[in-house]
Formats: C-alpha cells, structure tokens, sequence
C-alpha cells in the first residue's frame, strides 16, 4: 500500500481535531476560524495526495478499502471503521475539502464581529468531518453516521 493511502485516515481526522479544538480548548475568536480552516486546509492537501497516487494506479487496481479498525466483532460477523478510496470518493473528498476550505476562509472575514463565531467554526468543521465520512465510509453504517452527523450540522449551522 502506498503512503498516501495509509495517511487517508487524517483527511476525516483533522477537520475532527478542528472540531474538538475549538470545542474545548480555543477561547478566541480570532484562532478559531484560522484553527478551523487550516485543519480543512491540509485534509485537502491529503486528499490531492491520495488522488494523484490513485490516477496513478492502473485501472483495475483502482479501488482500495482502508481499514482503521475493526468496530464491532461477533462471531464471524463483523463491522470495521475504514474508507473507501475509488475514483468517485475521491473526487468527493476533493470537492468536499476543496469547497469547504473556500467556505472556511470566506466565514472568517463574513463571521468576524459575530460573538458565536467559535460555535460557528466548530459546527462548520464537525458538518466537514460528516461529509467526509458520507462520501469515504466503507459500509453503510458509518455512511449512515455521516448522513446523520451532516443533517444534525445543517440544524445547527
């Protein structure tokens, strides 16, 4: 497996870092769109990684499941945590990042003298880790996480 994909784990991870940042340890408002937006920032970063190694393999070899851990075992069933990486979810994790990190730095100038402002990125961060994991997961269980966790952003956005 090449470097790239076993770094795809950080492109949902640190739009969550972001979040539990600004959640529990960021008390200015000026750090938290910075904080919020460099975390997406280098999710991209990631994500354009792991898409040029993957246009790079050839086409049969083109879909790679990557597994974090495994969630739930019972028997000979079992439900891991990992991600799906095929040209489709790429192309998501890039438009979600991508986007997302223009939305960051746009808020940062639009929310400035709002007093939520840290509510705010933190919210926009946490709706970032749900879409990732809607368009990465590798089951519909965590797909179904992701679903959930972008309609919950969406109300509290």
């Amino acid at each position: 497996m090449s470097e790239a994909f076993g770094h795809v784990w950080m492109i949902p991870a640190l739009p969550l870092a972001g979040t539990l940042f600004n959640l529990f340890f960021n008390r200015s408002n000026r750090l938290a769109g910075w904080v919020a937006s460099a975390s997406v920032g280098v999710a991209f970063l990631i994500a354009a990684s792991v898409f040029f190694t993957l246009t790079g393999l050839p086409e049969d070899a083109r879909s790679i499941e990557v597994i974090v851990y495994s969630w739930i075992t019972s028997g000979k069933f079992s439900v891991d945590v990992g991600f799906l990486i095929d040209p489709l979810s790429v192309v998501m994790m890039l438009v979600v990042t991508g986007v997302g990190f223009l939305i960051h730095l746009y808020s940062i100038g639009y929310m400035a003298k709002d007093p939520d402002v840290i509510r705010f990125f933190t919210y926009l961060n946490l709706f970032t880790f749900s879409m990732l994991l809607l368009v990465m997961g590798n089951n519909f269980l965590l797909m179904f996480v992701g679903w959930e966790g972008v309609g919950l952003c969406s109300y509290l956005l």
